[in-house]
């Protein structure tokens, strides 16, 4: 299991990889102004309908788009 340090280091990474170094900035800014509940944002952005074979799919397709 990977540590919390670790976590937010590759989510960080992976934020500056798709963004850019300002738009992940940016992002993490936006995150934080507003409350953030995870389950409406799931319920928005998520297909709920997904199995985990789509869910891996749709991550790689997406991953695609990163820089």
């Amino acid at each position: 299991m990977r540590t919390d340090t670790l976590v937010k280091q590759e989510g960080l990474n992976a934020l500056i990889s798709c963004l850019g170094y300002v738009d992940a900035e940016r992002f993490i800014v936006l995150m934080n102004k507003e409350p953030f509940d995870y389950t409406k944002w799931r319920e928005i952005y998520l297909d709920d309908g997904l199995n985990i074979r789509e869910l891996i799919k749709k991550a790689q397709e997406n991953s695609k788009n990163c820089r």
